[in-house]
């Protein structure tokens, strides 16, 4: 017995395994038995063996995204503090001296992570990587709420710091770093046999500049002997490009390139600073042709960095290169739509041509160059035999008019506001706009209470000393009220 039956889609993307490519259909029936999509036929009558039959007109069905780099646990508490902080003498960065100050109890995490997860959800992604650092019922809770999820629990050989905020000092410690490594493996073989079957795992050390050459190629065979696949930052900052060349007189990716590590597992997260960036000065071009030539996968995230006035050199430039490349939400808001719309908008500008970069490179970016990256087939595409993770779109939603290419619409124009039905794996987890797996009422408030709890101790674990006033200014001043009302919070 078929378990649902989406009738009459009015569209739908659909992936041709032959040209390897999306495309249209109109007035389509997709079926839906064992968590799989059983069959996609056109004007078949309503199957009496299928238990639930949807109405699919005035819908379009999308492949779920995915989302290959996200920060859950924390970065939703950076809402109303870094949008506009940076480091200038720090190439713009907030690594080094911002991105530690806030440091949230595991109650305001949690919310954090359900609070992401929502939003994510609701923006059609089906899958995404979770690079949180692990706590108490951390799976359970991924499992609750019905999203496919690789957890990458993060460790380093290193800590980063500033104490002066225009110079980087690295504390190593190798054998807490192992320590840390070890935990990671045991959480990510513990999610791989959650009862959910829902949770998978990735091998995450966290930068290439915090990271031994052992200890990068130990997670790399750790990751190849669970078939899984490793994620690590690299060339995400210019301190970084920096500290790689003073070191080993190589570019992050040229290094990671001779120690054998530019692998089929391998995710480089966010891989900016190439050797032929204009923001450095470096007498190599290699680093693009590198990545061109070797299976590795990037992970993008244009919204963290266009913040900061930095970005990717250029996201068409690097696919049509051949390099996979996947879209993740590192930082709010985790709107992979607004994320993807970004990524299409920024590339176009930086090339200066608007027929760089597509629609059909941007949805390829968000479905098969996720699932290629997390050494995937049966996720991000419609056909028979994948798994059932997909979205609807209203297309009586006014932003979805006129109604001539409702990709372009939603990428371009509406983004998650029409998105109103959720599947992930046949399970039905976003109704009418809802969240059907887990309770989301009291998310807000416990974020605004946990940020304002770890606000509370900035000022000694800064440098400087700084109050948070100081280092987190109101965008506008902040006047004392009139009698009798209210007074703007501290």
């Amino acid at each position: 017995m078929e378990d649902t039956l989406i009738k009459n889609l009015d569209w739908a993307v659909l992936w041709d395994s032959t040209e390897r490519c999306h495309c249209y259909a109109r007035g389509v029936n997709i079926g839906i038995s064992g968590g799989r999509i059983t069959r996609i036929e056109s004007e078949p009558g309503t199957n009496s063996d299928t238990k639930k039959v949807i109405d699919g007109s005035k819908k379009l069905l999308v492949p779920g995204f995915i989302n290959v780099h996200s920060h859950p646990d924390m970065e939703p508490l950076s809402k109303g503090l870094l949008e506009e902080r940076s480091s200038p003498r720090l190439g713009m960065s907030a690594l080094y001296e911002y991105m530690h100050l806030i440091k949230p109890d595991e109650e305001t995490r949690r919310a954090a992570t359900l609070f992401t997860i929502a939003e994510l959800l609701k923006s059609g992604v089906t899958t995404f990587v979770d690079m949180s650092t692990p706590r108490k019922n951390w799976l359970d809770d991924l499992a609750s709420t019905g999203i496919r999820t690789v957890i990458a629990p993060m460790y380093a050989s290193a800590r980063a710091t500033t104490s002066d905020g225009h110079s980087v000092d690295y504390k190593w410690d190798e054998a807490y770093g192992f320590d840390q490594m070890s935990e990671a493996l045991e959480y990510i073989d513990s999610a791989r046999a959650h009862p959910s079957e829902m949770i998978d795992g990735m091998v995450a050390p966290m930068r290439v500049d915090t990271c031994s050459e052992k200890m990068i190629l130990s997670s790399l065979e750790e990751a190849k002997n669970r078939s899984i696949p490793m994620q690590i930052h690299t060339a995400q900052s210019l301190v970084e490009f920096n500290e790689m060349t003073r070191r080993h007189g190589m570019s992050p990716v040229g290094w990671l390139s001779s120690i054998g590590c530019l692998d089929r597992s391998v995710i480089l997260g966010h891989c900016i600073f190439l050797d032929d960036h204009p923001w450095v000065y470096w007498p190599e071009k290699a680093d693009i042709q590198r990545l061109s030539e070797a299976p590795v996968s990037v992970a993008h995230c244009p919204v963290i960095f266009a913040r900061k006035g930095i970005l990717l050199n250029s996201f068409p430039r690097y696919v049509m290169k051949g390099i996979n490349v996947g879209i993740g939400t590192d930082t709010f808001p985790h709107n992979f739509l607004d994320e993807m719309r970004w990524a299409i908008i920024l590339g176009k500008a930086i090339e200066g041509n608007i027929t760089a970069g597509s629609t059909s490179m941007l949805l390829n970016a968000a479905t098969i160059g996720g699932a290629s990256a997390l050494l995937r087939d049966d996720i991000g595409r419609i056909e028979k035999g994948a798994k059932a993770d997909f979205f609807l779109v209203d297309l009586e939603h006014p932003l979805m008019h006129p109604l001539r290419d409702p990709l372009k619409n939603l990428f371009f124009s509406a983004l998650e506001r029409p998105v109103s039905d959720v599947f992930i794996e046949g399970r039905h987890v976003v109704k009418d706009g809802h969240i059907l797996t887990f309770e989301t009422e009291g998310l807000p408030a416990t974020l605004t209470d946990g940020q304002t709890r770890a606000m509370m101790s900035i000022e000694e674990r800064d440098y400087a000393n700084r109050t948070p006033d100081q280092i987190f200014p109101l965008s506008i001043p902040c006047r004392q009220s009139l009698p009798g009302q209210a007074t703007c919070p501290a």
